[in-house]
C-alpha cells in the first residue's frame, strides 16, 4: 500500500536535491536514479530548461513522494516501482531525480521533477484531476507487484451533484426541476416524457395543470409553480422544438439492460416496461451490425473481436514508440543545444592562463558542458537543425497515428457491446471459453 503527496518547490532546490540524494538514507547511493540529468548537476539542469519557457513561473521543482506500508516491500522492489511510477506520471517529458529512503520504519520514494518540461518548456498541470490520476496510477503498480491498495473513501463514485445533495441538502423544487429538465433532453415526445418520470419514481396527475409527486411525498408539486418553463404547454413546446430537426447521427448500438438481474426494473413496472422497448431496439441495431459485418457464427464474432483489439493495441504501441522517440530526440537536443551553446566557454578555458580564475568565474556554464558531453557521448552527430525535422517528422506520424486510434477505439468499443449483447441473447456465460459455435 502506497500514499502519494506533492507540494512546490520554490526555494532551495539545491538543498532538496541534496536531502533527498543522502548516501546514509539511499543505502550508499544505490537507490537513485535519474532521468534526463543528472543528480548532481539537476539544479543547473532545472535552471536551463526553465529558461526556456515563456514565462519563469514561480516554482523551480515539484516534489513527489510515495511512501509505502512498514514491511510490506523492500527497497528494491520501491525502487523499482518508483521509476515505473515516474515514468508513466511525468511520461518522459520532464527531468527527475528519484531516491528511495530506508533509513525510517517504511520505504518510501522521493521524486524531484522540474516544473516545466523539456519537450516544450511547458509547465506542469498539477491539480486536483492530476493528484486523482497520480494516486490511480500509483495504486495499480502496487496492485501489480502484490501490494495492498487504500480502500477509496466512501464518497469514490459519487458526482457532483450527489456529493454536493449528501452534503448540503438539495431543495424538492430544485430537484423536481432538474429531475424534467434530465426527462425532456430525452423525451421523443410528451407520452414518452411522461413514462421517463414514472421510471425517475414520480406521479403525474394531469388536468387544468400538471403535477408532480415523488415517491414517499405527501402533496403534489404543480409545474406552474416551478416556473413558466414547467407548464403542461411548456414543456410540450421544449419537447417539440427538441425534436423538431434532429441532427443526423449515426446510430450507436448500447449495452442491453439484464432486466432479469436488474433491482430497478424488479421495483418499477414502468422501468421494466422502457426497459423490454429499449432492448428490443438493441437487438435489432445488434442484428443489423451483425449482418453488414457478414458475421454468422459466435466463433466468427470472436475472431472480429480479436482482430479489433489486436489493431488496437498495435497502434497504442505504435503511439507510445513515437511518443518515446519524439522525447529522446528533444532530450538530445537538448543536451546538444548546452553544448553548443557553452561550447565556445570551454574553448576559452583551455586556453585560460590562470584557469582556476576562470573556473570560479565560469563554473556553472563549465559544469553543465561537462554534464551535457558526458550525456552525448559520441551521439553528437546530428545538427540542431536536423533534430527539429526528425522532431517535426514524428509529431505528424503521432497525428496520424491518433487518427487512426480514435477510430479504433471506437470500433472496438462497439465490438465489445455488440458481443456481450450476443452473449445475453444467447446466454452464454461472458469471458469464458465456449465449446460449441452458435447459431447467430
Amino acid at each position: 500500500m502506497a500514499v502519494t503527496k506533492n507540494h512546490p518547490i520554490n526555494v532551495t532546490l539545491k538543498k532538496a536535491l541534496a536531502y533527498i540524494c543522502n548516501p546514509d538514507k539511499t543505502d550508499g547511493a544505490l537507490l537513485i536514479h535519474s532521468y534526463g540529468c543528472s543528480p548532481e548537476t539537476a539544479d543547473m539542469e532545472f535552471e536551463w530548461t526553465r529558461q526556456k519557457a515563456r514565462e519563469p513561473g514561480p516554482h523551480l521543482a515539484r516534489h513527489l513522494i510515495q511512501a509505502f506500508s512498514p514491511d510490506e516491500t523492500t527497497p528494491e522492489q520501491a525502487h523499482e516501482i518508483g521509476k515505473q511510477f515516474a515514468d508513466e506520471v511525468l511520461g518522459g517529458r520532464f527531468e527527475y531525480v528519484l531516491t528511495t529512503h530506508i533509513d525510517c520504519n517504511h520505504v518510501h520514494n522521493h521524486i524531484i521533477f522540474n516544473d516545466v518540461s523539456f519537450v516544450d518548456f511547458k509547465h506542469s498541470h498539477v491539480n486536483k484531476r492530476w493528484e486523482r490520476q497520480t494516486r490511480r496510477i500509483s495504486d495499480r503498480l502496487c496492485a501489480e507487484h502484490g501490494l495492498s491498495v487504500i480502500p477509496q473513501n466512501e464518497n469514490k463514485g459519487k458526482s457532483y451533484k450527489e456529493y454536493s445533495a449528501a452534503r448540503q441538502g438539495t431543495s424538492w423544487k430544485a430537484q423536481l426541476k432538474a429531475d424534467i429538465d434530465k426527462a425532456i433532453s430525452r423525451s421523443t415526445d410528451f407520452e414518452d416524457f411522461l413514462l421517463r418520470m414514472e421510471i425517475a419514481d414520480y406521479e403525474v396527475k394531469r388536468g387544468k395543470y400538471i403535477s408532480f409527486r415523488a415517491k414517499g411525498r405527501e402533496r403534489f408539486t404543480r409545474g406552474k409553480t416551478l416556473g413558466p418553463r414547467y407548464t403542461e404547454e411548456a414543456i410540450r413546446g421544449r419537447i417539440e422544438r427538441r425534436t423538431r430537426a434532429p441532427k443526423p447521427q449515426r446510430q450507436t448500438v448500447n449495452l442491453l439492460i439484464d432486466i432479469q438481474n436488474n433491482i430497478k426494473a424488479q421495483e418499477s413496472k414502468g422501468y421494466e416496461h422502457w426497459a423490454k422497448l429499449y432492448n428490443l431496439k438493441q437487438a435489432s441495431r445488434t442484428l443489423n451490425f451483425l449482418t453488414e459485418h457478414n458475421i454468422s457464427t459466435y466463433e466468427e464474432l470472436e475472431e472480429a473481436a480479436r482482430k479489433i483489439h489486436a489493431d488496437f493495441d498495435a497502434v497504442s504501441e505504435q503511439i507510445k514508440g513515437t511518443e518515446k522517440s519524439i522525447n529522446d530526440t528533444a532530450l538530445l537536443m537538448k543536451h546538444t543545444t548546452i553544448y553548443d551553446e557553452l561550447r565556445p566557454i570551454y574553448e576559452k578555458y583551455k586556453k585560460a592562463k590562470n584557469k582556476a580564475a576562470f573556473v570560479e568565474k565560469h563554473r556553472r556554464e563549465l559544469t553543465l558542458f561537462e554534464a551535457a558531453t558526458k550525456k552525448l557521448k559520441g551521439k553528437h552527430t546530428q545538427s540542431l537543425d536536423e533534430l527539429r525535422q526528425a522532431t517535426d517528422g514524428l509529431a505528424r506520424q503521432k497525428k496520424e497515428l491518433y487518427g487512426e486510434y480514435q477510430k479504433l477505439k471506437q470500433q472496438t468499443a462497439e465490438m465489445d457491446v455488440i458481443k456481450r449483447n450476443v452473449e445475453l441473447l444467447l446466454n452464454i456465460p461472458h469471458d469464458k471459453e465456449k465449446n460449441r459455435e452458435p447459431d447467430l
